[in-house]
Formats: structure tokens, sequence, C-alpha cells
């Protein structure tokens, strides 16, 4: 096996791992637990995981972060917790075949973002995308049909998520890239922790054990003690895909495809997470989404697509 073909299994299997989990948050809800507990146990196991890979590292310069290193990697972290609160508070609310496709309006967001950096307009090509990829929502949420409502709050949700992980996949490609994946991907982790126990504080520790509630009669807010059964059932397979796998499968992906080709495969998340919702949760997904989802897809291979090569 050539090493590109190990780059784009590696990829896949990353961006695989993140489309599985929403069907899994939603199982979760079921099951009674409350955003708060999902992401915690998510979280602390992810973070316990990642040490003991670090720890069974060999130690080289590339394990060694500075303070510095540390501060800048904990900082981009929140914005991956931010991405994990948001997006299963938007799971919450609609459909998890609706909600990644939310998600991955990043896609266009990062386009926005990269054109107020760099203060140039995008590229014919990208807009031609963008365009592709708005089109191609409006089919995937099924959102020009008559009889289909939303839940305002979980698109609210949604988009906000897209924005919160734009800048994680920023982040994630810019800062501390000398370090180790596993030494990166442990700090990110503890940054993400600190947002995720904010949340957790204000929406269920502060209602329940210390009597006050900021959030008043949201169902966003839970008053009841957290259930730390799900560290033990749904916590191990949440940490898995969402925070372990991913970053490892990606780490080593990445470098063997080049980022426009690695861009291409990871969407495979997309259409994962739809079929996961279809054979998991029983969703309905009608033609008209299989298309729009087929279109965001194919504009994610124009915007990375060299025609001049």
């Amino acid at each position: 096996m050539n090493q590109l073909t190990k780059g784009i299994i590696y990829v896949a299997l990353g961006a695989s791992s993140f489309g599985m989990l929403a069907s899994f948050v939603k199982l979760a809800y079921k099951s009674g637990y409350t955003t708060a507990e999902v992401t915690l146990s998510q979280f602390a196991l992810g973070i316990i995981f990642v040490a003991l890979l670090v720890n069974f590292t060999k130690k080289t310069a590339a394990t060694i972060a500075t303070a510095k290193d540390k501060k800048n990697l904990m900082l981009a972290g929140t914005t991956m917790g931010l991405t994990s609160i948001l997006y299963y508070l938007c799971v919450k609310y609609i459909n998890a075949s609706v909600a990644v496709v939310l998600l991955m309006q990043s896609v266009w967001i990062g386009v926005v973002v990269e054109m107020v950096q760099t203060k140039r307009f995008p590229s014919f090509q990208k807009i031609i995308a963008v365009i592709i990829i708005l089109i191609g929502t409006a089919l995937a949420t099924n959102i020009l049909a008559e009889n289909v409502s939303f839940n305002a709050l979980g698109l609210l949700f949604g988009v906000l998520a897209a924005c919160s992980f734009s800048t994680t996949i920023y982040s994630s490609n810019s800062i501390a890239t000398h370090l180790h994946p596993f030494k990166r991907s442990l700090f990110m982790l503890l940054g993400g922790g600190i947002m995720v126990l904010i949340f957790a504080f204000i929406t269920q520790v502060g209602p329940t054990y210390l009597n006050f509630n900021i959030l008043g009669s949201s169902d966003i807010a839970t008053v009841k003690p957290i259930d730390f059964n799900i560290f033990i059932t749904y916590g191990i397979i949440l940490s898995l895909f969402g925070t372990v796998l991913p970053p490892i499968f990606l780490n080593k992906g990445f470098p063997l495809t080049g980022v426009g080709l690695g861009s291409i495969v990871s969407a495979l998340e997309l259409p994962v997470s739809v079929t996961f919702a279809y054979f998991m949760l029983s969703e309905v997904v009608i033609g008209t989404q299989w298309l729009g989802i087929l279109f965001i897809l194919l504009a994610i291979v124009l915007m990375n697509i060299q025609f001049k090569k």
C-alpha cells in the first residue's frame, strides 16, 4: 500500500468517526442523559485516553511543549469544546441528519474568515462552490418543503457550531504544528474541557447543587444530579469517536494526502452521519436531501481542486 492510499484511509476513518457522533448523542438523550453529562464524559475520558497515549509515546523534541505552546493550544481548544456543546445542543432540537448539514456550513464560513483575514476577495471557483453549498443546504435540510417546520433554537445552535468549528479547523492547522499530534491533542482537549466544565456548572451543577439558575426554565438548564453512569456507557463511545480516534487518524492522514485531497476525503463525515441517522435512529431522509448532500460534497471537491494542474 503506497503512502497516498494510507493517507486517504486514515482521513476517511477520522472523518467517519466524527460522522457517527450525532447518532450516539441522540441515543444518549433518549436514555435520559443531558448535554452537560454527554460533553463532560466525552472530554474527561478523552483527556485520560490521550494522556495515556502521550505517556507511552517516545520522548523527543516534538513531545516537549513550551509554556507558550500550552497556552495557545488550550486557547484554541476552547473552540473545540464550544463546538461540541453547540453541536450537541443542535442535535437535541433537530434531526441528526439535518444537524450535520448545518455543521458543514463551516466550509463556506471558512472562506469568509479567510477573506477577512487576507483582505482578498475569494476566487471565482470558491464563490461558485459556496453557491452550490447553499443550494445543497436548502435541499439537504428540506427547508423548501411546505410541511416542514424547524426548531429555531436548533438552527441557531447549528449555525453557531459551524462558526466555532471553522475556528477549530483554522487553529488545528496553524498552532504549534511542530509538536507531536498526541501532545497537541492533549492540550487542546484540556482547553475544550474547561469550556465543558463551565457549561456544566451553569446548566446543571449550579441549578442542582448551588441553588441558582441563570437560564431560568430553559430546556438547556437541568435540575438533577449528574448521572455518572454515562462514563461507562455512552461516554466511552463518544470519547473514542469524538476526541481520540479522529485527531490520531487525521494527523496521520493529512501529511500524506495534502490539505486539498484531505479536505475532499474528510467530507465523508456528511454521508456517514446521515447514513447512521437513517439506520440507527430511523430518521426519514428523502431523495432531495440526498441530492443536497451530493451538491455539498461536489462543492467541497470543487473548492479543493486545482484546475491549472
